[in-house]
């Protein structure tokens, strides 16, 4: 049984453009968050308030959140790495916010120079504050079906660090293959494990399709009842840590292959392929997206 809808996390302008090398006008990232909400998404990641020595492409996320013309329905959530990103990101206006963590030792400490339980405890101090000023908080954990350093990782290590973000208090938890190496059994077998300690309904999925994995990866998270998909416009986005690691799940084509099996996102795909062709423009790159390269032919 498949869920009868989907709601897609939008982490284009955020996943998608953090790693872009040259300066994106901020006028571009404003159409961009902007064009994504007239398609019909209603949770879409509009920045990042980490330091910019190392993100300098989030540097005028306040500036973002401060220009776009809201949509009423639409949640513009925040990546906050700490209490002091968190406080920039509330100032700034952000519906919501992620925390990140990962179920590598060797990628948390390469990442941000921690243990994993270290990483965890730092985001007690964001919870309370969150907590004080009733924003909803999403946790992320990366590197779930491996690492670039590590290799294979454990479920069990990813069931555990789900659970600490779960009972920290993040309402749901997004399962990242940072460098999209999994493949479906390996995906199932993942998923099994961790929706013994987190319920599903309180999951999500976030693939790269380095592999091109992605859409197999996660027809299997539609398969075990789980229907909150991160995906980026375009197939946008990398990660700076996961040498090799191309973009995400084109949004493009998990809500094509959603609507072909009849399964409800509350999105327009022709609008969502103009927002993908604008951005790429700018970028001066096609798109990653194979739908959105077949519908415009």
């Amino acid at each position: 049984m498949y869920p009868k809808e989907v709601k897609i996390v939008e982490v284009g302008p955020r996943d998608g453009l953090q790693n872009e090398k040259g300066q994106i006008a901020l006028a571009d990232k404003v159409a961009l968050v902007e064009n994504l909400a007239d398609a019909g998404l209603n949770m879409v990641e509009t920045g990042s308030f980490v330091s910019p020595k190392w993100v300098p492409q989030m540097a005028d996320s306040g500036e973002v959140f401060a220009a776009i013309k809201r949509k009423p329905g639409v949640t513009y959530s925040a990546l906050t790495p700490n209490l002091k990103g968190f406080e920039a990101a509330l100032a700034a206006g952000a519906d919501e916010m992620a925390i990140f963590g990962a179920a590598s030792e060797s990628f948390t400490q390469k990442n941000i120079n921690c243990s994993i339980s270290e990483s965890l405890e730092r985001f007690a101090p964001v919870m309370a504050t969150a907590g004080a000023n009733k924003i909803k908080v999403r946790g992320y954990v990366s590197c779930v079906l491996g690492c670039p350093y590590e290799g294979d990782i454990s479920a069990e290590k990813v069931a555990e660090v789900s659970d600490r973000l779960l009972q920290m208090g993040c309402y749901e938890i997004s399962l990242g293959d940072t460098i999209g190496v999994g493949t479906p059994l390996k995906t199932a077998s993942m998923l099994d494990i961790v929706c013994k300690v987190v319920p599903k309904a309180k999951l999500a999925v976030h693939f790269h399709d380095t592999y091109g994995q992605a859409l197999a990866n996660i027809l299997i998270a539609l398969q075990q009842g789980i229907n909150v998909i991160d995906s980026a416009v375009a197939g946008l986005g990398g990660c700076p840590y996961a040498k090799g690691a191309s973009g995400n799940v084109a949004t493009e084509d998990v809500v094509y292959m959603l609507h072909g099996m009849g399964i409800e996102t509350g999105i327009d795909l022709d609008k969502l392929i103009h927002a993908g062709e604008q951005i790429t423009a700018r970028l001066g790159r096609s798109t990653n997206s194979k739908v959105a390269r077949a519908l415009s032919q």
